[in-house]
């Protein structure tokens, strides 16, 4: 069983939540025995925090909880470092910057919509968002192919796309990618006063999906030559989003990532993993298994039943963090997790 350190309020909604949205049979695949076993290394996962300003002034005490937990050696930030509505400005961007690099761990930041895609927002500052974009990239990968964190590692990077943002790396049989994939229809949705994608915004997009597309393919190749246990992938967006009804206008986007993913976990013999955020509360399905509505709503052709996905804790559900542990070879599953309360 997942161990869970959290509140009782939370631990409720949790339940309900799950209680809604999964199956008998889903629910005993990731609660299966034996995932406790000790393993070679855990790492942590956080997002869609800080969430406005009294999580911005408790984000340092968040990092230091993170810090100080036993076993973490890598970070990963799945995107959203502010709520929608708060201005998009360079100073914000620099102070959270500066956050990152108090992780004593390496931290593996992969954007939201919300530090730039939504920018158009008039509560945002009513920016560019491409102008947002380049932004961020300045401020958080500034040096391609090397994480954030006091003590940096290298990792491999699209910088010669253009998409410094999107990286992999291996960690002792675990194949890990971070792909730049948001909200907000991957940052299609229609800026302010306008119905429609402009074409600016459509070449954006189409280059950063075709990209992590190609991300995902090289890591799974990668995975099943090295006869890797585990691919794990992270990103912003939920294209499985269960707090609300499902509309093209929401996900027309993700339709030939969703299938990509599915055709790659499909043919690899391991377990695969992917870890998002954007819809704000910890949630654990297989979504593109036989069966899933999921697959006929995008119209994904196959199932993937190795594949199972968790959502993080985030906005004000943000009162634990994510320790995934890799365990070690013979333990009934690669992964184990349990959600840590930054005040335990």
């Amino acid at each position: 069983m997942h161990t869970r350190r959290i509140p009782l309020l939370a631990a409720l909604g949790a339940a309900l939540s799950a209680s809604l949205i999964a199956s008998p049979a889903t629910a005993n695949a990731n609660e299966a025995p034996g995932q406790n076993k000790p393993g070679h290394y855990s790492f942590a996962v956080i997002g869609d925090v800080p969430y406005g300003a009294d999580q911005v002034g408790a984000f340092p005490s968040m990092i230091d909880r993170i810090n100080a937990e036993p076993g973490i050696e890598l970070a990963f930030h799945v995107g959203d470092i502010k709520t929608g509505s708060s201005p998009c400005t360079d100073e914000y961007n620099a102070s959270i910057r500066a956050q990152f690099d108090r992780f004593d761990t390496p931290l593996v930041y992969t954007p939201g919509d919300n530090e730039w895609t939504d920018c158009h927002r008039p509560a945002a500052g009513g920016y560019d968002p491409l102008e947002r974009l380049t932004a961020v990239r300045a401020a958080f990968f500034a040096t391609p192919g090397q994480t954030l964190g006091a003590d940096p590692i290298r990792v491999d990077s699209q910088a010669d796309l253009g998409i410094p943002e999107n990286v992999s790396l291996r960690r002792q049989g675990v194949a890990f990618a971070a792909l730049h994939v948001v909200g907000s229809n991957n940052g299609l949705a229609p800026w302010t006063g306008l119905t429609t994608p402009q074409p600016a915004q459509l070449a954006e997009e189409q280059a950063r999906m075709d990209a992590v597309i190609a991300l995902v393919r090289d890591t799974f190749s990668d995975a099943r030559r090295r006869n890797d246990r585990a691919v794990v992938l992270f990103q912003q967006a939920d294209m499985f989003d269960p707090t609300v009804a499902p509309k093209p206008s929401n996900t027309s986007a993700f339709t030939r990532l969703v299938q990509v993913i599915v055709d790659e976990s499909g043919s690899f013999g391991g377990e695969v993993y992917l870890i998002d955020g954007d819809s704000h509360r910890y949630h654990v399905d297989q979504p593109v298994a036989a069966g899933s509505s999921w697959l006929d709503y995008y119209g994904v052709v196959g199932a993937a039943d190795n594949l199972t996905r968790i959502t993080v804790d985030g906005e004000q559900q943000n009162v634990d963090f994510l320790k995934v542990t890799v365990n070690r070879p013979g333990a009934e599953h690669v992964l184990s997790w349990e959600r840590i309360n930054y005040d335990s």
